[in-house]
């Protein structure tokens, strides 16, 4: 059976692609605007290219040596691997070198599918609640990929972004963005539950994360939105997901490879996390000041204890924000005995959000323990700093739900 081919915009950091690579898609084109992502972006590709062509040593390599440069890795691979990753902001000015970039590895190839979600921010609830963001040009994002799907023509499209598009506007920008594609050929629909939101919880992925999936389709094809499995998550995150990492005190790990502390889980295996390699990376923890650690103490105990931190409860000698208020949920705790809430970019800012479940190690979570929440593989390795590694991840949708969403729009096409 032939590879179905895709381009996927806004890509960030792969995750939604990741899924659709498992599924036996080819990605002929990422789109994003950082350059931190990009560069994880064309890490992942040499990666898939040197497996499939057997040259995996090359790669657990890199990740073993402290010395090698990214550049040196992408040397290894074919120049179109690395090139098919475009590092532009998507705009009106932009679309014709991009058409211009993707036409040239396209040759007569035709485009399946057209994947990925613009920038969240304008449609989320939390930015519309610290500023007002009716004027944010992130609004009209949506226009530029109707314009890939008026040029491309695929069979079919994923539009992945926050529930509160739904909201948003009072639904006024969900409206436009369906108006759009339905003017361009395309049937559309969203999930057909109640709250028409998917939820990564329900694809196995161990964190209660839930986003809105749109799915279109050429009119022709008489498609309908697919059914989900969904899947009960008996695994829990300190047990099933973190037990085999090195314990770590707050400033403590390392971007570098270092071994497992113990032998893989049955989590791990069915979540294709730890696959194969014999060392981890970005097992790396923020260093945090005394009064930040004294409160993520309390905040272990008061959860352990059944209750959430209220930050105006704390003692007054570790209050340093005058308004307790928007404070107050401020430091919160990974639930160690079942699923984590959700993973965003703003774990970029401080783990404050993030407090590991385990009293002892008194910290955040690293990296690595942020990617395994969001379900990418131990073999993902997020290009940058530390923090810019940390926004990738909050970001990206988790590959083990785009898998299984690839799989139904595969079955479909």
């Amino acid at each position: 059976m032939k590879k179905l081919n895709y381009i996927d915009l806004f890509a960030g950091a792969g995750g939604l692609s990741e899924g659709f690579i498992r599924a036996g898609f080819n990605p002929i084109a990422h789109v994003e605007m950082n350059k931190d992502a990009c560069d994880t972006l064309k890490t992942r590709a040499a990666y898939h290219w040197l497996i499939e062509n057997g040259k995996k040593k090359i790669y657990t390599d890199y990740l073993k040596s402290e010395n090698k440069t990214k550049e040196e890795l992408w040397a290894k691979v074919p120049g179109n691997i690395i090139n098919s990753v475009i590092n532009t902001e998507i705009s009106k000015e932009t679309l014709p070198d991009i058409f211009k970039k993707i036409d040239n590895e396209l040759g007569k190839k035709k485009i399946d599918l057209i994947v990925g979600g613009p920038p969240c921010q304008a449609y989320s609830v939390a930015g519309r609640a610290r500023k007002d963001m009716s004027n944010d040009p992130r609004n009209t994002l949506y226009l530029h990929y109707v314009k890939f799907l008026e040029k491309y023509q695929p069979k079919m499209f994923v539009f992945e972004n926050v529930p509160g598009i739904l909201s948003a506007k009072n639904g006024e920008y969900l409206d436009k963005i369906l108006k759009a594609v339905k003017k361009a050929g395309y049937e559309v629909s969203l999930p057909t539950n109640k709250q028409q939101f998917l939820n990564a919880k329900d694809f196995g992925v161990l964190q209660d994360r839930k986003r809105v999936i749109i799915i279109g389709w050429k009119k022709e094809l008489g498609l309908s939105y697919p059914e989900f499995k969904t899947k009960e998550n008996n695994f829990q995150v300190l047990k099933d997901l973190f037990s085999d990492l090195k314990p770590l005190k707050n400033g403590e790990g390392t971007l570098n490879a270092v071994e497992y502390l113990k032998p893989t889980t049955e989590y791990l295996k069915q979540a294709k996390i730890r696959n194969g390699l014999d060392i981890v990376t970005q097992h790396i923890a923020r260093p945090n000041n005394e009064n930040d650690l004294e409160i993520y103490r309390i905040a272990v105990e008061e959860w352990n204890n059944g209750k959430r931190l209220n930050y105006s409860k704390l003692p007054e000698r570790l209050i340093t924000h005058s308004n307790t208020e928007v404070f107050t949920n401020r430091f919160q705790v990974v639930n160690g005995q079942g699923v984590s809430h959700t993973v965003v970019a703003h774990i970029a800012m401080d783990g404050h959000y993030y407090i590991h479940p385990d009293k002892k190690q008194n910290r955040s979570i690293t990296v690595r323990e942020a990617a395994r929440i969001q379900s990418f593989p131990d073999d993902y390795f997020f290009e940058g700093s530390r923090t810019a590694a940390f926004k990738q991840i909050g970001n990206a949708v988790p590959p083990l739900m785009a898998e299984k969403i690839a799989e139904k729009i595969k079955e479909m096409i």
